[in-house]
């Protein structure tokens, strides 16, 4: 299990603006859905910009990060984690993984109820398993708000907006395999993950090489849920979209 560290010392500032931000990535599940311009084919080059953004934060920011962390949090915990504490890189294909398994457990609960005659949406169970695994992934996301690996309020902004970004292309994604049903019960869920995720943040800090196997997960899954996004021919992504999106994220990032 990991271990409870003793809470790192968070000005009042940061932990409001924090819980600020926290709000604002609720508010962006809650509305992005009326970006209806998002929901075309030829895939809009927004979403593709935004994608661009998320992968550039993945490989400029959190891996290097990860990189870092196997190096300096030896001897933190005990053996139960010395493999994780090692092998961080694997939690992040783990990520990758476990989402992909979200999103073919998906298309195939289409398919079914396609043949089926009951629409183009998922099943209830299949619904509620990729809504509860988001929600986690949402959680996550909120507290790490509060405790990440570089602290600071320019780390926190880029965070956000990365995250931001990344919420506009999976509620794109969650909205075309669920419809409705997201819209009416979905989008709340994902939205007060976040603010619970903040909620326990605020509550405690677990030891650092347990915040590095939690961001080692995220970057799998924001890997993941942007490309299945962008990758797919019938998509008809823009190219050049997802690469400003990313070199100009990556740019800034660089100069951080």
């Amino acid at each position: 299990m990991f271990t409870v560290a003793e809470s790192s010392v968070l000005s009042p500032d940061v932990r409001l603006l924090s819980l600020v931000l926290a709000v604002c990535l609720a508010v962006v599940h809650l509305f992005s859905g009326k970006l209806r311009f998002l929901d075309k084919i030829p895939r809009s080059r927004w979403l593709s910009i935004a994608s661009g953004v998320s992968v550039a934060y993945v490989f400029i920011h959190i891996l290097p990060e990860l990189s870092k962390a196997q190096e300096t949090i030896q001897g933190i915990v005990g053996d139960g984690l010395a493999f994780l504490e090692h092998h961080v890189y694997l939690v992040a294909l783990l990520g990758i993984a476990v989402f992909y398994g979200l999103e073919r457990a998906a298309k195939l609960s289409r398919q079914r109820n396609q043949k089926a005659g009951r629409g183009d949406s998922t099943e209830a169970r299949v619904f509620w398993l990729h809504i509860c695994s988001f929600a986690l992934y949402n959680a996550l996301i909120g507290y790490l708000l509060l405790h990440r690996e570089e602290p600071g309020i320019p780390s926190l902004w880029f965070f956000f907006f990365a995250m931001a970004l990344h919420f506009i292309v999976n509620d794109n994604g969650l909205r075309e395999h669920h419809k409705e049903s997201y819209d009416r019960i979905g989008r709340w869920i994902l939205a007060a993950a976040i603010i619970m995720g903040w909620a326990i943040g605020q509550g405690g800090e677990i030891h650092q090489a347990a915040i590095a196997v939690l961001f080692a997960f995220l970057a799998g899954g924001v890997i993941l849920n942007v490309l299945k996004e962008e990758l797919p021919e019938e998509r008809q992504s823009r190219f050049w979209a997802f690469s400003l999106g990313a070199a100009i994220y990556a740019a800034l990032l660089v100069s951080l």
